[in-house]
This record gives structure tokens, sequence and C-alpha cells, in this order.
């Protein structure tokens, strides 16, 4: 009689057969491309359970980490990536500037929206849909990010800031313990006002407004669910009904923050507001009446209005608290940048949105910042195709097939580091965003039709902020006693390390705002 474990071991030695011979073939397919072979993709729950180790799972953190140095390694601006569990996932990354604009550009690649099923927690929105969908999704988002809004960013995010500084800091130095202590509750300020999202959202951390039923502030319940947003996707319904506090902490933030929500689309729909030109009047009239691409149903004005909040307060937040990561590590530079705001402002007056296209030093470090730190975005070969892709060494091209069905992913870390667009890729440099640059090759908020409809809201925002802080504050690391030996390379790499909340963000930004005199 057959055992059992013997008849186990064959099942399972066949599983392992099919997924080898699988990939051999993936392989075949593109020539054999060099890259990353392991064993756990990230729809496993077990890569977010286990550390790294080589040849199985790459960290949640890799593609920041390894920046360029894969392509290097592979020879060209294009490597593969296979993973075998739980599904045989093939992928392909891209930090080749003319292949990316192709790929952006073409519409031959668009967007693979299954793997985005992530953010559809609360209905489907204008980041995770594709075609018709997506269209209806920007027309009726698109009228909102004008100009008049991008100064009324400017001016809240002043005001915002001179709160800040005057009421809470009271106009005195100020320590805090990480810097998206800051970051975030001004970004998520700056995006209730401006945008008409009408949530009071205060620099106390809003700990004594719970309005209601709640036992969370809006803020909490918005950060919360964001940053736990990939368990909320992985994690089957069973698993997180468990009585365990953190799976308790990710449903309670899920349902409160539904909750804020619908509170906010009733407040606005029985409010006297006429005002139709804020994001959120936008898609609240859509949801109300028919409009030429008919109207939203709750679930998609639930969706939308979730990404805008999550997109539009997370990537600013975190690329400002890596701005003063940056300045309080190089001090010359937050000097040069001081100075040059003393230059456009002499007066020491209140900048106003006139001032921004003259702060091109403060645009400058913020695009640096940008640069440094970025996440990815993926795209899907609809049929059998190729890509022409650079050498990471010489000006040698190469053309590699593209299978039906493979993922493109636009490695943004590996372009925005690429050592054949910017010199010192790794080096914090912003005067090179005084000269002529390749637009191409800064591919944060992606190219060509879906490129990010918040840019120069973000923009704005950062340019803003960064202006009116530095104008009176000098930023500095705080000093701490366990870290009072380490040289300069081991506080920059302490203070520069970053972790995957939804977006990439600095793990810990002990930071002192000395007031200047």
């Amino acid at each position: 009689m057959v055992s059992p474990f013997l008849i186990a071991a064959t099942i399972g030695l066949v599983f392992v057969l099919q997924r080898v011979i699988g990939a051999l073939r993936i392989l075949h397919s593109v020539d054999y491309l060099p890259g990353h072979r392991t064993v756990l993709g990230f729809r496993s729950i077990l890569y977010y359970l286990l550390p790294q180790i080589r040849g199985v799972k790459l960290s949640r953190n890799w593609l920041f980490e390894e920046g360029h140095k894969t392509f290097e390694e592979v020879g060209w601006d294009a490597y593969s990536a296979i993973t075998f569990w739980p599904n045989l996932q093939h992928n392909i990354y891209i930090a080749d500037a003319e292949a990316i604009k192709d790929l952006a550009t073409t519409r031959r690649f668009p967007k693979p929206v299954k793997i985005y099923e992530a953010i559809n927690l609360y209905g489907h929105n204008i980041v995770s849909t594709e075609g018709d969908l997506w269209k209806k999704y920007r027309k009726i988002s698109g009228p909102s990010f004008s100009e008049k809004n991008n100064k009324l960013v400017w001016e809240e995010t002043l005001r915002i800031v001179d709160d800040l500084t005057e009421n809470v800091w009271d106009n005195k130095d100020a320590v805090v313990e990480h810097g998206v202590d800051i970051t975030l509750p001004l970004a998520l300020l700056v995006i209730g006002r401006s945008s008409g999202f009408g949530q009071r959202v205060t620099w106390e951390d809003n700990n004594s407004s719970k309005p209601g039923h709640h036992q969370l502030t809006f803020r909490e319940a918005l950060h919360s669910t964001a940053s736990e947003l990939i368990y909320n996707f992985i994690l089957p319904n069973w698993v997180k009904a468990l009585p365990h506090p953190r799976l308790r902490k990710i449903r309670q933030a899920t349902s409160e923050l539904s909750d804020y929500m619908r509170e906010m689309i009733q407040d606005r729909q029985t409010s006297e507001v006429q005002d139709r030109h804020d994001l959120f009047s936008s898609l609240i009239h859509a949801n109300k009446e028919e409009v030429e691409l008919a109207a939203l149903t709750e679930e998609e004005l639930m969706g939308n209005i979730f990404i805008f909040l999550v997109a539009g307060h997370e990537t600013t937040a975190h690329t400002l608290s890596f701005s003063f990561a940056l300045l309080a590590l190089y001090p010359n530079i937050q000097e040069k940048l001081f100075q040059h705001i003393k230059e456009v402002i002499p007066d020491g007056r209140r900048p106003t949105y006139e001032d921004m296209p003259n702060l091109t030093y403060v645009m400058a470090v913020y695009n640096e910042s940008l640069r440094l730190f970025s996440p990815a975005m993926t795209k899907k070969a609809p049929e059998d195709t190729s890509i022409i892709v650079g050498n990471s060494h010489n000006d040698e091209k190469k053309r590699i097939p593209i299978p039906k069905g493979t993922h493109l992913t636009i490695h943004v870390p590996g372009v925005q580091r690429n050592p054949r667009y910017w010199e010192n890729p790794d080096e914090f440099m912003p005067e090179r965003f005084l000269g002529n640059w390749n637009k191409d090759a800064l591919v944060a908020f992606s190219v060509g039709p879906r490129a990010c409809l918040g840019r120069k809201f973000n923009e704005t925002e950062g340019v803003a902020a960064l202006a009116s802080l530095i104008s009176r504050y000098k930023i500095e690391i705080k000093d701490e006693p366990q870290f009072k030996h380490e040289t300069f390379e081991e506080r920059k790499s302490r203070i520069l390390k970053t972790q995957v909340v939804l977006t990439l963000s600095p793990k810990r930004l002990p930071l002192v705002f000395k007031r200047r005199s």
C-alpha cells in the first residue's frame, strides 16, 4: 500500500516541476533576461510575515533599497523577476527613460488593474481603473485641479504653517520625535480645506474631537486604514475576524473611516454650499445628478474620496519629511536655501503664489527629495510586443521581447538614480534641477495621459511649506546620547532609513526646529 507521505511528496514534486518548467518557458520567451528569482510573491501572506531570505523573498522595501544596483549588475536598464508562489508571476522592471515614455504615452501597455484591488477597499477609483471608467473619473475630477485651486492650496498651506509656528510652537524652538508627526497633519489639513472635504483636523492631533459614535479621530482612522491596506487585501475575512488587537484595530479603522466619509457626503449634500469647483463638490455633484458620462454610484464616490484623501496627503507628507531630513543632514544646502528665500523675498513679507516661479531653489530641493525617495508603478502587455532599452554602462541598445500578459514595472527608484541621466545619482544635489535636466527621467508623478492630476497641487504645497518654514526655522537632527559617536554616514543611514506604509516613508525622523533670530 502506498503511504500518504509518498503520495503527498509525489504531488509536491509534480507541482514544483510544473512551476520550474513554466519559469523556463518564461525565461526563454524573454531571451533569458537575468534578474530576481524568488519563491514568494507579494500576494502570499508569508511574504509579509517572513524576513528577507535570499532566494525565498525580497524585503518589502527592496525596490527602493536596490535603486539602480540590479540594473548595473544585469548590464541593461531592464531585468526580469519571477516568483513561484502563490502564482507563477513574471515581471520586467524598467529604468530606461525612453522606454518608460513609450510605455506611458503609446497606450500599448494598460494598467493591470487586478494588482490595484487593494485600494478598492471602498469602491473603484481613478487609480485602480482603466478605459472608459478611468476617463469618467478623470473627467469629473480634472476641472478641480485648476490654477484657482492651486492658489488656494498655497494660501491654505501658509495659513496652516502660521498656525503651527505661532499657536502650537509659540514662535519657539520645537522638538519633533518623528517628522511625519508634522507633515501628515499639515498635508491632511491642506487637502481638507482646499479640496472641500471639510474635515476638522487639528494640530493637537484632533484627539479631543471624536464626534458622535466614533472611537477614533478622522485622522487616526484614515492613517490606520491606509497603512494597513495590504493586510485588508490579502487576509481572508475569517482571519480578519479573529480577536487579535491589530486585526481588531484594522476592522475598527476601516469601519470608522467608512462612517466618516458617509457623514462627509451627507453633510455636503444637505448643506447650502453652492460652489461646485472644489474636488469634493465635483464628486458629490456627479453622484447626485446625471452627468455626461453617467453619475457616480455611492461605491464609486466612496472609492474616489478615499484615494484622493490618501494620495493627496501621504505622498506630499512623506516627500516633505524627506526634504526636512535631507536639509537637516546637509546644513550648507539648508543655508543656501534660506539665503535664496531671502533674496526672492528680501523684505521678509509673506510669500505669495506669484512668488512661486521665482523660488527656483525651493522647487529644486523638493524635486531632489522626490527624485531620491519615490515608489514604483506597473503596466501590462496586452499582446506580444517588445521594448528597446539602453545599456547601463555604454550607449548600446537592446530589444527585449515582451510576451502577452507580462507585467511591466516602471522602476521609479531605478530610473531616478540611473547614472545615465543623473550625475552622482545617490547624492543630494538640488542644483541639478536649476539647469537642463532630463524631464523624462523624473517619473514620480508618472508620465503620459495617466500622469498624476495632483502634481501641481503637490508641488505648490511642498514649495509653500518649505519656503514658510525655512524662512523662520533652522532644521537639525535631534541629538540623542546613544548616537553620540556615530559618523556622518551612520547618521545619514539612520535618518534616511525608509519603510513602506502605503507610500515610501521615513522610518524614524527625530528633528529639532530652531527659531531663527
